[in-house]
C-alpha cells in the first residue's frame, strides 16, 4: 500500500494521540476519530461524560481518516467515527472501516432518510449551503444558485476552495439537477464572478464581505450562528453583522443541505461505550446542544432549531436524495479542476 505524505502526518498525530491516552481497550472510555472540528463537538462530549462518566478521547484529522483506520487494521483503537458530508460517510462504509448497527434507540430517533439502509452510518444534523449577502450593498432578499453565474455579480463573489467538501457537495447537486454540461457552464460563470482566488474558510468569506472585498459568498448556515454568538473573538460578531443569510431557491427546488453523521468503527474495541455515545448523540439532549450551541438543524423529529437560526428565516431543504449528490461528487471535483475554479476569475 502506498502511504501518502498526508497519511504519514496523520499516523504521526495518531501516535501522539495513542501515547497520551488510555490503552486501546479501556473500561469507561471511548475513542473517537473525527473530521468535525474539536470546538464544535466538545460541548456534546462534555455532556456525554457528565451523564455517563465515560471519558472521550478524540483524534481530529482534516484528511486521511479512512486511510488511517485501514492502516491500523484489526488493532485500530477507533470506536466511533464523526464526520461531515454524505460522501465521507459513504466513503467510510465503502472502504470497509465501519460496521452495521441495529439499535432501537438510534433508529427511533433518526428518520429513515438520514440513515444508511444497512445501518453503517447515521445522520445527526443538517446544514444549508447558503449565500451570505452584504446588508449594505445587496438589496435583494432572495436568490438562486443559478443566479450566482449571472454577469451582474462579476467581481462580487467570494468562496472557499472549490475542492472543499462543502462546495463539492453543492456543485454535485447542480450536476444532479442540470446535467454535467450545464453545471460546467454554470461553474465557469461562477468562477468568472469571483472577486479573488478562493481561500479561507466560510467565516473568512463573511469577513471579506465586511471588508468590502465582495458582496456575496457561499457559506454553511451554522457559521453565521457561531459568528453572531462568538464572545471570545468579538471581531466575528462584526463580520456577522455585515451579512444577511439568503436561502437559495426557496421559490423552487429548495436550498442544498448536507449532514453531519456518525458510524461505528469496524473493530471498535470499546463497542459498548461506543453504542452508548451513538445513542446519546441521537437523543434529545445532544440534539438540543447541536441546535443551541452548534447552530445546526437537528434531525430528531420535533426538535427545533435555535432562535438565532430561526432569525435567518425558514429553510426549505432541497429534497434531492443525498445518495444522488454523493454519486455526482467525483464529476463535480473533476469540473472544479477542468474550469480552473481555484485559479479565480479568468476574464
Amino acid at each position: 500500500m502506498n502511504i501518502s505524505k498526508a497519511l504519514i502526518g496523520a499516523l504521526s498525530v495518531a501516535a501522539t494521540f495513542l501515547a497520551s491516552t488510555a490503552p486501546v481497550r479501556a473500561d469507561g472510555e471511548v475513542n473517537i476519530y473525527s473530521y468535525r472540528q474539536p470546538d464544535l463537538i466538545q460541548p456534546l462530549l462534555d455532556a456525554f461524560t457528565k451523564k455517563t462518566g465515560i471519558t472521550t478521547n478524540v483524534l481530529f484529522l482534516d484528511k486521511g481518516l479512512v486511510e488511517r483506520i485501514q492502516a491500523e487494521g484489526a488493532n485500530s483503537p477507533a470506536d466511533v467515527i464523526l464526520t461531515v458530508d454524505i460522501s465521507r460517510l459513504t466513503e467510510a462504509k465503502d472502504a470497509g472501516v465501519t460496521q452495521p448497527v441495529a439499535n432501537e434507540t438510534i433508529n427511533k430517533d433518526i428518520p429513515d432518510h438520514f440513515r444508511d439502509p444497512d445501518g453503517n452510518w447515521f445522520g445527526l444534523t443538517t446544514r444549508g449551503r447558503v449565500v451570505y449577502a452584504s446588508k449594505e450593498r445587496v438589496a435583494q432578499d432572495d436568490i438562486t444558485y443559478e443566479e450566482l453565474a449571472d454577469p451582474k455579480w462579476k467581481g462580487k463573489i467570494c468562496t472557499r476552495d472549490g475542492q472543499h467538501s462543502y462546495n463539492v457537495g453543492l456543485f454535485a447537486s447542480m450536476i444532479a439537477h442540470h446535467g454535467e454540461a450545464e453545471a460546467e457552464k454554470w461553474l465557469t460563470g461562477l468562477r468568472n464572478n469571483l472577486a479573488k482566488k478562493p481561500d479561507g474558510g466560510d467565516r473568512d468569506q463573511a469577513k471579506a464581505i465586511f471588508a468590502g472585498e465582495c458582496d456575496l459568498a457561499l457559506g454553511n448556515s451554522y457559521y453565521a450562528g457561531l459568528m453572531i454568538t462568538n464572545e471570545k473573538e468579538p471581531e466575528q460578531k462584526e463580520w456577522a453583522s455585515a451579512i444577511k443569510v439568503l436561502f437559495p431557491n426557496t421559490k423552487d427546488r429548495g436550498t442544498h443541505v448536507n449532514i453531519s453523521g456518525m458510524a461505528l468503527a469496524k473493530n471498535a474495541p470499546n463497542k459498548e461505550n461506543a453504542l452508548k455515545l451513538m445513542e446519546f448523540l441521537s437523543e434529545g439532549e445532544a440534539q438540543k446542544i447541536y441546535a443551541e450551541q452548534v447552530f445546526e438543524y437537528p434531525v430528531l423529529p420535533g426538535a427545533e432549531p435555535s432562535e438565532v437560526v430561526k432569525s435567518f428565516g425558514e429553510i426549505k431543504p432541497d429534497t434531492l436524495p443525498l445518495a444522488e449528490i454523493a454519486a455526482n461528487r467525483k464529476k463535480a471535483s473533476e469540473l472544479v479542476d477542468k474550469v480552473g475554479y481555484n485559479d479565480g476569475p479568468q476574464d
